[in-house]
């Protein structure tokens, strides 16, 4: 009881901290405070970096959507209101341009790009999710697990990318894709099963069997 009482109370001091630090931010972009950019810039610029070359598969896109959305977070800092992590506020912006980007350019769009029919079927699953341990088996595989990542699907590369690179709950990547929750989860563990595969041909000798 005592142990249950005291991690409700670490989780509602998290959560204050956080809440205090978005409201921060906030304050900081609503005055173009570019002391505030520099930070944000250096705190989160290889998670987006990574995120968009999850996404697009392309450095050179990658790289220019990069920079359109540290200039829209530069010109519309005003926007962000502290509600939600900044974090998820950044993934959404750089999700939005690049939806822009493949409109002009006559793409499909995200939802458009995914062959198979996620939604079709109600697509139940259990409450806990899976640890990112269980999937990254060893830090080594990481380079490999990134270049498997990329023939998946884009949605389910995305859901992946953003729940376990990037640590966002369930709740907060439906906000980054606009998508409902149920949603989220099925392109999770549909995309989890759809990595499985690759991921045990990492394991050496994953058989069982004597490779001499």
């Amino acid at each position: 009881m005592r142990t249950a009482v005291l991690t409700a109370a670490a989780s509602r001091a998290i959560a204050a901290e956080t809440q205090a630090s978005n409201a921060v931010i906030a304050r900081g972009l609503k005055k173009h405070d570019t002391r505030m950019m520099d930070l944000l810039i250096e705190q989160y610029q290889h998670r987006l970096l990574r995120y968009l070359l999850f996404l697009t598969g392309k450095r050179d896109l990658a790289e220019d959507l990069f920079q359109e959305t540290w200039m829209r977070v530069l010109t519309r800092g005003s926007q962000y209101d502290g509600r939600a992590r900044f974090d998820t506020w950044l993934f959404t912006i750089a999700r939005n341009l690049l939806i822009d980007n493949s409109r002009k350019r006559r793409l499909a769009s995200l939802d458009e790009m995914t062959e198979n029919a996620e939604d079709a079927q109600p697509f139940e699953i259990a409450s806990d999710e899976p640890s990112p341990l269980d999937y990254l088996r060893a830090g080594e595989q990481n380079a490999l697990l990134a270049q498997v990542l990329l023939h998946l699907d884009t949605n389910y590369r995305e859901v992946l990318t953003l729940r376990f690179h990037e640590e966002l709950s369930l709740d907060e990547i439906a906000t980054v894709t606009h998508a409902p929750l149920s949603t989220v989860k099925s392109r999770l563990y549909r995309g989890l099963a759809a990595l499985r595969p690759y991921l045990e041909n990492l394991e050496p000798n994953h058989s069982g069997e004597d490779t001499q």
